[in-house]
């Protein structure tokens, strides 16, 4: 097996990390782009990618329509990631400081914001879902599933996603490498022993869609897999050396990433094709309702794959975003940035176990807003990266007066500009709160928001391209100018 700290000892003693927005420095640079593929599936390798099957058909399509949609969303959207991570290895910063060549020094704060709230509401979601799959199991057993057992299983599983965010890099990635394994080798049983509750005939049957259902269902793969890491993609490939291949960085990411959820998704068509009755009961509860068909005697294995699998997930969800409210603005050590976060995730963790009675209609509608200005800001990041010819500078990427500016305009108009436009073109009927959305359907001729094109959820996808061809065709001089300004000569001003 791969050490996934490449050159560093195994009897190092873990400690707290101390870097935050800072370079990562040559000493410390270590690995190779082969190492990123622990952290990437031990991240992905959640017994929800199952679930996944049971939402896709909800779109009503069919078996193969779904597979088609869920394959192009998963491995493109984290190529995507894949891209993103390239910066991390280039740069050897965070990916919101990266983001910063883009948008400019405290310009950077806005998509810093939105990629905040999208990590904490990811790692909320996964650690509530860890919550609820153990008190069903313990249910199951007859030990007592109810409010006792979640609020156990919400201390457990909270503990020990925030103490592994708080100590950091080092931790993360053995903490992933064991995941990977462990899930790896338990989920493979948990598809042996649920095998003989496909039914072929069933799946054959079931009816196609329209093509307005299919690229709905291909947009929601995407934002519930890639689209909710490309934000944090260069926050690991920032501790590689910057020799290492950009290839390799970029592969690595997208097979590690996409391996898992691609497996699960077959696996999770297929079960939820056979039964009507699991896919209504996996929008209630996605993971606890896989134990329905498990022998007893595997539930305690099951609680495990599920909860390891969910927590690695929220781990690099809680360390990411630990790292966007930094760059946001708050001036605080990282630990303490992600001990903040934590304590955000229980609460929002508490509201969806101990109050929310439904699901899977708030997950979509947090998937699908968030979606659109992640997606703008990717589009813009992507486009940057591929303008730039030399090294990001990296006392100017700290420096309002530097080369990459405090608040240029363009790319905030073009974020506010794509995610209007998306917004417009996206609706979420599950979740009444964001009935306002869709605004762009009706004058466009799309049937407005309950016509054909309402749930195809097309601004995601006009944001991320908004966001790209926007900032090549009015960013190219720009950055030209940036590369071939001398660099700045040292002065007092505060790093932000």
């Amino acid at each position: 097996m791969t050490d996934p700290l490449g050159d560093t000892p195994p009897a190092r003693q873990l400690q707290v990390e101390t870097h935050g927005l800072d370079v990562i420095g040559e000493a410390e640079r270590k690995g190779t782009p082969r190492t990123l593929f622990w952290p990437w599936f031990g991240a992905n390798v959640s017994v929800l990618g199952l679930s996944y099957g049971s939402f896709l058909l909800g779109f009503g399509i069919s078996f193969w329509q779904a597979l088609t949609a869920g394959v192009i969303g998963i491995v493109f959207s984290f190529l995507l990631c894949g891209l993103v991570a390239v910066a991390g290895k280039r740069g050897s910063a965070p990916t919101m400081v990266l983001s910063r060549a883009a948008y400019g020094v405290r310009g950077n704060r806005l998509p810093s914001v939105i990629s905040w709230m999208l990590t904490v509401g990811w790692e909320t979601v996964l650690c509530a879902l860890a919550t609820l799959a153990t008190a069903t199991v313990f249910g199951r057993l007859g030990w007592g599933g109810g409010i006792q057992t979640k609020v156990v299983a919400l201390v457990l599983v909270s503990a020990l996603t925030v103490v592994v965010g708080v100590l950091g890099f080092d931790l993360i990635m053995r903490l992933q490498t064991v995941i990977t394994v462990v899930t790896g080798v338990l989920t493979v049983a948990y598809v042996v022993l649920v095998a003989d509750h496909v039914h072929a005939g069933a799946v054959g049957a079931l009816p196609s869609g329209s093509a307005q259902q299919f690229i709905g269902a291909l947009v929601f793969m995407m934002t519930g897999f890639g689209l909710g890491w490309v934000n944090a993609a260069a926050d690991y490939s920032r501790y590689l050396p910057r020799t290492s291949s950009s290839r390799g960085v970029a592969g690595w990411t997208t097979f590690g990433a996409s391996l898992a959820p691609l497996l699960l998704l077959v696996f999770g068509l297929l079960l939820a094709g056979s039964s009507r009755a699991l896919g209504e009961a996996v929008a209630a509860d996605p993971i606890g309702a896989l134990t329905t068909l498990l022998p007893t005697w595997f539930l305690v294995p099951f609680a495990v794959v599920a909860v390891l699998g969910l927590v690695g997930g929220a781990v690099l969800d809680i360390y990411s975003s630990g790292l966007a409210l930094l760059s946001a603005g708050l001036r605080v050590p990282r630990p303490l940035a992600a001990l903040v976060d934590g304590l955000l995730m229980i609460a929002g963790a508490v509201y969806i176990v101990f109050v929310a009675d439904d699901f899977l209609g708030p997950f979509m509608g947090f998937l699908t807003t968030l979606g659109v200005p992640i997606a703008a800001w990717c589009g813009i990041f992507l486009a940057d990266l591929a303008l730039r010819r030399r090294a990001y500078d990296e006392t100017d990427l700290y420096r309002p007066r530097g080369r990459y500016g405090d608040t240029p305009l363009v790319p905030l108009l073009l974020t506010l500009a794509a995610t209007g436009a998306g917004w417009g073109l996206v609706t979420n009927a599950a979740a009444g709160w964001l009935d306002w959305q869709g605004y762009l359907l009706g004058p466009l001729g799309l049937g407005g928001r309950t016509g054909s094109w309402a749930y195809a959820n097309l601004g995601v996808l006009a944001a991320l391209a908004v966001g790209f061809l926007g900032t090549l065709a009015l960013r190219r001089a720009h950055v030209r100018r940036q590369e071939e300004r001398a660099p700045a000569p040292a002065d007092t001003e505060p790093a932000a």
